[in-house]
């Protein structure tokens, strides 16, 4: 319970900076700061087709994977954004995906930047490490 506390003060947005053409930013009231690409969060969306929620083989986009052969793709932009309540936002891309409701939680636990994805690695470690 008080990891719980402690883990929903850490995704305590102070400031987001939005922008339609290059993502999203946010500067997170414990100090850290997170900066998400488009395509980043687009292959990250948290909605139930595209994590296979219903039961479903995942639709994952791959906006961040360079493709050998590009056949020509739109540019990927968010049409809008708009606020859930007091803990999400909400993007309507330019593919016609809207689906996804980006909580604060899911964001900061996605946080891109080098020190959390090596924190996210040790963690995997150690709970694959207590399955042994």
């Amino acid at each position: 319970m008080q990891e719980q506390i402690q883990d929903r003060a850490i995704a305590d947005p102070e400031h987001i900076a939005i922008s339609k053409s290059t993502g999203i930013k946010i500067d997170w009231r414990d100090g850290h700061h997170s900066d998400y690409s488009l395509a980043y969060l687009r292959d990250e969306c948290p909605c139930a087709t595209c994590t296979g929620a219903h039961g479903t083989d995942p639709q994952k986009s791959n906006y961040s994977k360079p493709e050998l052969f590009p056949m020509y793709k739109p540019t990927l932009r968010m049409e809008s954004v708009e606020p859930v309540g007091q803990y999400a936002v909400r993007i309507f891309w330019n593919d016609g995906h809207s689906t996804g409701i980006y909580s604060f939680d899911h964001l900061r636990r996605i946080c891109p930047c080098e020190e959390c994805k090596a924190l996210a690695q040790s963690k995997l470690q150690r709970e694959s490490g207590a399955f042994k």
